[in-house]
């Protein structure tokens, strides 16, 4: 499997959700990938949100009533699962939709000429189907499901950002309009307070909820956490330090507030 589901609470409607945290990449992805190696393992420290997985289960492992935790496997450079398959898609202008074709600094990461339908059929139609499997499993046994999706990013913006020139704070919540009620970003205010400050929707704005939910279901309600990397690690791709366990104490309060 490309992704893991690790099994909470049956009466918990909480799904940690982390599709950017590995670094693998299968042979046959990496023949279409032109970086030589070096360059590849510089784009991967850039572009992996390292240790959001650590994050992820340290806090589910601390809830009062574990959480479900859905983990891609793969690097996002094989497929990104959580942006939108077509031109819905806003980074398809920095190279970097579905299928990233650019790097974090601009430079060509395969040739955006290529038949990507492989890789979609492969690896990010079956990703986003468990994903809605997972929601589905949550709304048939609790009547709701909550998504939180867990994220880092660099402390200084990269080229690709395309909003790269706003705030950084020490946490971002990412916001839906629909998908996003007061309760639950109030919440993550209150649990994130002691870990710096916490911003809404800059540099990074918005949050996953799969498509067959998307916009239409106000059972389903979701958050993303963006955590800036120089809180908790070594950048870029190094080591995690002493901020994790705080982060990760963090985003188990955010749980336990969440109405089970």
């Amino acid at each position: 499997m490309n992704f893991s589901l690790t099994q909470g609470a049956e009466h918990s409607p909480v799904i940690l959700h982390v599709p950017h945290s590995a670094r693998e990449i299968p042979d046959d992805v990496r023949a279409g990938i032109v970086l030589d190696d070096t360059a590849l393992q510089r784009e991967l420290d850039h572009i992996t949100d390292a240790h959001t997985a650590r994050i992820a289960g340290a806090a589910a492992d601390a809830c009062a009533v574990r959480p479900w935790v859905f983990a891609n496997r793969l690097s996002r450079l094989v497929v990104d699962p959580e942006r939108f398959p077509d031109e819905r898609e806003e980074m398809l202008a920095a190279g970097m939709g579905a299928v990233y074709t650019r790097t974090t600094h601009r430079d060509v990461l395969r040739k955006d000429d290529g038949d990507h339908e492989p890789l979609l059929a492969r690896y990010f139609r079956p990703y986003a189907q468990a994903m809605s499997d997972a929601v589905a499993g949550r709304l048939a046994a609790t009547g709701r499901a909550v998504i939180v999706d867990v994220h880092s990013y660099p402390s200084v913006p990269l080229p690709y950002e395309l909003h790269g020139d706003g705030l950084r704070p020490a946490v971002c919540l990412g916001t839906d309009s629909f998908h996003t009620p007061p309760g639950l970003l109030a919440a993550a205010r209150e649990a994130f307070a002691e870990c710096g400050d916490v911003g809404l929707d800059s540099p990074f704005s918005g949050t996953y909820v799969p498509l067959e939910f998307h916009g239409t279901d106000p059972r389903v309600s979701a958050l993303m956490v963006e955590i800036r990397r120089d809180t908790y690690m070594t950048e870029p791709g190094g080591a995690a330090g002493a901020g994790l366990p705080r982060l990760a104490a963090a985003l188990a309060r955010l749980v336990d507030a969440l109405p089970g």
